[in-house]
């Protein structure tokens, strides 16, 4: 658990000959005890401050975000108001100090450490600056930032506002506000920080680091994008789902994309138009050399085969090794097994750029039919439509029968209306069981 402000009271102690503390004294409250020979004023004169623990910050960064200044007149709850200030950030997990004083004055130790659980900032649609710019300047003003932050503590606010006072100068409809991001039921990894009132569209997208063969798919993909809102979640999503299938059908099985990049082409009061990049690491191209398989026992290995759609000694099409998974889970589902799980492994041998995919199929357990519930018809009709159902309770249950069930039993429905139906299947784990419910909405005909 972190500790915000740990403060050690400091000792007011005599001092021994070389200006050593002495020991096992009691501790002082409030305010230390001036030495013999120490004076009023100067006993009270900050002389020196030393910061020890820290590795990221400089000492002066320290200082400066404490408040304290060498010349001050300081007393207890001088350090205790520093050690608060020092705590309040997050960037600490402890805060401790301890002081000495002589004639001369006070010398403050300021003991810390550092929170290492830091995450980084994402300025998600801030086309005006780089990061790093956006960095320096709220680091002019909070020595201690570097573009990370701990998940609670006041630092994150002090930077939205600076951020909020550079935007607002730049245009006031401008506001600025962030959340914590990261994957559902996972850590926190990153706060995002956004503008709101900014209407800012891409105009193109460009991929630096792309090989010349690949462009002209790239452009057909980015066609989705012009005209649409800017931002890095936006970008990255499109990276995600758009543009790594086209590498991933081409063997670059390693490929990596980095943070967008966007640049101000126009700008009027309501709308600021930008072009991006997206930098592309494609990595080696790999060849398909093997495929081999593991767990299945309900289906030999022969069975199993030809709904893999695989050229050997070609780059390996790993999108269409994933859509042939379906193939395989609809198979096992078509004999009761609702919960088989074939899944992909790839080795890659990075000196010879080949590829073996392992096909390892969890098969699981046996399901038969359970009950089955129709929902949205007439007594009549839903007396009709459930004897069309063929498949009996305690059958071997098939996960494809209901998606072919609504032609099979069309005949039994009324003629004048256009009729549709959504399957719901609850998977009884005890009893290895699958209850089916259809539910039949219509829509009448002109």
């Amino acid at each position: 658990m972190r500790r915000f402000i740990v403060v050690l009271i400091a000792f007011a102690c005599a001092l021994l000959p070389g200006g050593l503390l002495a020991q096992n004294k009691p501790a002082v409250q409030n305010k230390p005890r001036r030495s013999a020979g120490a004076t009023s004023p100067s006993a009270y004169k900050l002389i020196t401050i030393k910061v020890t623990g820290n590795n990221t910050y400089s000492p002066e960064d320290v200082i400066k975000a404490s408040g304290l200044q060498i010349g001050d007149n300081v007393t207890e709850d001088r350090f205790k108001e520093a050690t608060q200030k020092l705590g309040e950030t997050g960037l600490f997990t402890d805060v401790e100090y301890s002081y000495s004083y002589s004639g001369a004055g006070t010398k403050l130790v300021l003991q810390v450490k550092e929170n290492d659980k830091l995450i980084p900032l994402v300025f998600d649609n801030f086309p005006w600056y780089t990061d790093q710019e956006l960095i320096d300047k709220v680091h002019q003003d909070i020595p201690m930032f570097r573009g990370k932050v701990p998940v609670d503590g006041g630092i994150i606010d002090q930077v939205a506002d600076l951020i909020a006072a550079l935007l607002a100068a730049k245009n006031p409809q401008f506001h600025v506000n962030y959340l914590r991001s990261g994957e559902m039921n996972g850590p926190i990894d990153a706060i995002v920080f956004s503008v709101n009132g900014a209407n800012i569209r891409i105009r193109n997208v460009e991929y630096p680091g792309a090989g010349g063969s690949r462009q002209t798919e790239l452009a057909t993909a980015a066609k989705k994008l012009q005209g649409a809102e800017y931002t890095r979640t936006v970008l990255a999503k499109y990276a995600k789902y758009d543009i790594r299938p086209i590498y991933l059908k081409q063997g670059f099985l390693k490929v990596e994309f980095g943070s967008s990049q966007a640049h101000v082409v126009s700008e009027t009061p309501d709308q600021t138009v930008v072009d991006t990049q997206l930098p592309v690491e494609e990595g080696k191209q790999y060849a398909l050399t093997k495929i081999d398989w593991a767990g299945n026992t309900i289906f030999p290995t022969p069975k199993l085969v030809p709904l893999v759609h695989a050229e050997i000694g070609k780059p390996a099409n790993q999108v269409q090794l994933e859509e042939d998974l379906k193939g395989i889970r609809d198979l096992y589902g078509r004999r009761g097994y609702v919960k088989a799980d074939p899944r992909l492994h790839a080795q890659m041998e990075d000196a010879e750029s080949t590829v073996v995919y392992t096909i390892e199929v969890k098969e699981g357990n046996q399901y038969r039919m359970g009950e089955v519930e129709l929902e949205g018809l007439d007594d009549k009709t839903k007396a009709r439509v459930h004897e069309d159902w063929k498949i009996k309770q305690g059958d071997v249950y098939d996960a494809s029968y209901s998606s072919r069930f609504l032609r099979d039993c069309r005949e039994d429905l009324p003629k004048e209306v256009r009729w549709s139906m959504k399957v719901e299947e609850a998977i009884n784990d005890d009893d290895k069981t699958v209850d089916v419910t259809l539910r039949f909405s219509s829509t009448r005909t002109q």
